[in-house]
């Protein structure tokens, strides 16, 4: 059988194409206002500088705007929980980002945890985590939400299923298990420690690798007819699943790039409008 490819590349296209009608309606309704996101980068490091730019480049295409926010390297905790304190009062600003990683003298949790909840469009609070593993209204963390919005419109069943997650970070794997669980899915969080590790891969009728190693998931681990989803993107273009070998006989996967990579800046963006909305609207 041929699987079918989570083509997130082209979900992320369409939708696009749904918030620019969605913005241009709010603009017209609201004299003009747009939602905005407001985006933190502190020092200089040019992998998260480019994060930012696809950030706003993606806000620019669906005519919303986009506050950016340059911090020096030297920038201390309470001068960045300060930045972040005065967006939460901006009654124009409706999402906030901050970058991750922030250099290392910075409290980074104290200053994602700053985030006013309904502003928390990247779903990176304690608190947002907190309510969303709860079944209560939070924005979701970005690349998970977008893996379940992708699993989603492929109308590809979770309730019931055995979810395997591979990988615990804070941003990804802790919060792809719970959204899978709060979907009715069974849930087996494993990570690069777990022992037997193959066995449970084995298990796995939804397959998440999100460990951050590449090809550390190996072909011949995953059963047949399996829907397999990569989290990571290493050089070389390869993720955390050796995917090559699987393609004609998994239910579903995601490419590798073009997969889970463009549902995560298009969540963030996603949510970004939905705050607007609720703001202005």
């Amino acid at each position: 059988m041929s699987a079918l490819v989570l083509d997130g590349k082209a979900l992320a296209k369409k939708t696009e194409e749904e918030l620019t009608t969605r913005v241009a309606a709010l603009k017209e309704k609201s004299g003009g206002q747009t939602p905005i996101l407001a985006t933190i980068l502190v020092g200089g490091d040019p992998a998260s500088a480019t994060y930012v730019k696809m950030k706003g480049n993606a806000c620019t295409r669906i005519g919303m705007d986009s506050l950016k926010v340059e911090l020096p390297e030297e920038t201390t905790t309470e001068e960045l929980l300060a930045k972040v304190q005065e967006l939460n009062e901006n009654p124009n600003v409706h999402g906030i980002l901050l970058q991750h990683p922030v250099p290392a003298q910075i409290d980074e949790r104290a200053c994602f945890d700053a985030i006013a909840l309904e502003k928390d469009v990247d779903g990176v609070t304690c608190l947002g985590f907190g309510r969303m593993s709860m079944g209560e209204e939070a924005y979701g963390c970005a690349t998970p939400k977008g893996i379940m919005r992708l699993l989603e419109a492929y109308d590809i069943d979770i309730a019931g299923k055995h979810a395997v997650v591979v990988g615990r970070s804070p941003i990804l794997g802790k919060p792809m298990a719970m959204m899978l669980l709060g979907a009715n899915a069974t849930v087996t969080i494993c990570h690069s420690r777990t022992q037997n590790l193959e066995e449970h891969i084995r298990q796995a009728d939804i397959l998440v690798g999100a460990v951050g190693k590449p090809e550390f998931i190996k072909a011949d681990w995953i059963k047949d007819g399996a829907v397999v989803v990569d989290a990571g993107y290493h050089p070389g273009g390869v993720g955390d699943i050796e995917l090559a070998p699987l393609k004609d006989r998994v239910a579903a996967y995601t490419p590798v790039p073009g997969g889970v990579g463009p549902m995560t800046i298009n969540t963030l963006i996603y949510q970004s409008v939905d705050s607007g909305e609720q703001k202005i609207g």
